[in-house]
């Protein structure tokens, strides 16, 4: 039989409040709460709420039929937290269907493999922490942000104890190769590599409300169909936003009735079944080594990186984060590695991509920022300040030594003279109070005598 690995990404970044130059040093909070929440919320009632209901109800229907898996990020589960208790309840609830698996991530959604190794192993440690205390699932298979892969990223990750990893099915990667098989590392071939059938994936989450497309409209035994037409495939890997169910196509273009129907016309079908990436894993064998000497993602046509470190500004930003790194681990205020963790989110980058050819209106859309010249500057605004609160708590140098030093002393004379004011307050008060004591009494002694 044929295994449909059913994949959804689920992630939101903690946006940044337009942070301006004259509020560096001043003002040390970053975020647009308003925003945040607002964009949480819709996104919930369009899509977590109604898309989690919908699965399951086909999971109960189905009866251990029909499964799937999740990426969830940490700052996502973070917004649940704050914003939507209830969108977490509802994951627990597939989780405890037993046919959900929930994969392994970068807590930040981070950038972070391409550069430091101690840190990406950190944040990993970190989401499968909070993926095993929400959903009672330790995570054996890894997908990297953005699907990022390469050789070397996948022997770290074989290293880290994975079974599987997930990435894209790269035309210029696989060649007359088909990504309908299982394939592993390169390096290390303990760590199997599951690769992502963009076409029918991209069937489902760009082309399935264009009108102009010449398969329209899609249903579920067309795609079933498709899916049965090569005959010696053995798996099929079909990996996408979860925010495809009811944000990017609305419920108006039919993509919850077209989920509702697809797993009855899979199981009618012998040739085909539902499976999770640890099921691939243990019931298929790899047909070859897939080399991937160069780090690939799900991104544009190009599936490489250049969708967040394509331009200068972009590398400029990346570097100069993680020059900060060696500090960071130094640090154990906890404000400001909050605000270390939601700097890395490969979104904030995303926002400086110039490309404006090939998937360029993609990036337009999901651009908060007027320009990307905007977003650079913004972000750098907002690790300006960071840099400052770091230099104070870890000194880079001497100067920062000294600037720290002086800052700590007029820190503490400020406390002081606020102590001071309070109590002159204090002092002044009671010297009224008592003024007004003995006036009273003059005056109550000279109406006595009268």
């Amino acid at each position: 039989m044929r295994a449909i690995c059913f994949n959804f990404q689920v992630h939101q970044p903690f946006r940044y409040r337009r942070y301006r130059f004259f509020d560096i040093g001043n003002d040390h909070y970053y975020y647009d709460d308003y925003s945040n929440e607002t964009i949480l919320r819709k996104v919930a009632d369009r899509c977590y709420l109604p898309a989690n209901k919908l699965m399951l109800e086909l999971i109960k229907k189905h009866k251990g039929k029909f499964k799937i898996s999740y990426s969830i990020t940490g700052s996502v589960l973070e917004q649940f937290e704050l914003y939507a208790p209830e969108v977490l309840d509802s994951f627990r609830a597939l989780a405890e269907t037993g046919q959900v698996e929930f994969l392994s991530e970068t807590y930040s959604h981070s950038l972070v493999s391409l550069k430091n190794r101690q840190v990406f192993e950190e944040q990993v440690k970190r989401h499968d922490d909070l993926i095993e205390k929400y959903f009672g699932q330790r995570p054996q298979v890894f997908r990297n942000t953005e699907m990022i892969y390469s050789d070397e990223i996948g022997a770290v990750v074989a290293d880290m104890g994975f079974k599987g990893m997930l990435t894209e099915g790269a035309k210029h990667i696989l060649g007359w190769k088909s990504p309908n098989f299982l394939y592993c590392n390169a390096i290390n071939p303990r760590l199997k590599v599951l690769m992502r059938n963009f076409k029918l994936s991209d069937d489902i989450a760009f082309r399935f409300s264009n009108q102009g497309w010449n398969e329209y409209p899609l249903t579920a035994e067309k795609f079933v169909k498709w899916m049965c037409a090569h005959k010696d495939d053995e798996i099929i890997n079909l990996f996408m936003d979860y925010e495809t169910f009811g944000e990017h196509q609305w419920e108006e273009t039919g993509i919850f009735k077209f989920m509702e129907a697809l797993p009855e016309a899979v199981i009618k079908n012998t040739e085909l079944e539902f499976a999770t990436p640890s099921d691939i894993i243990k019931d298929y064998q790899p047909v070859s080594a897939v080399s991937v000497p160069y780090s690939i993602s799900w991104a544009d046509e190009e599936r490489d990186l250049t969708a967040w470190l394509g331009n200068e500004m972009q590398q400029e930003a990346f570097n100069k984060l993680y020059e900060l790194q060696d500090r960071v681990g130094r640090v154990e205020d906890e404000a400001l590695l909050k605000d270390w963790s939601y700097l890395q989110v490969s979104d904030h980058f995303y926002y400086m991509s110039t490309k404006f050819f090939s998937d360029g209106e993609v990036h337009n859309y999901f651009n908060p920022y007027e320009s990307p010249y905007e977003a650079f500057i913004n972000y750098m605004n907002v690790l300006s300040d960071f840099k400052i609160r770091l230099n104070s708590l870890v000194p880079k140098n001497e100067v920062d030594q000294e600037i720290s030093t002086l800052n700590k002393i007029l820190e503490d004379k400020d406390k002081k003279l606020k102590k001071y004011e309070a109590e002159l307050k204090k002092l002044q008060a009671s010297k009224r109070k008592k003024a007004s004591s003995k006036t009273k009494q003059k005056t109550k002694s000279a109406k006595s005598e009268k």
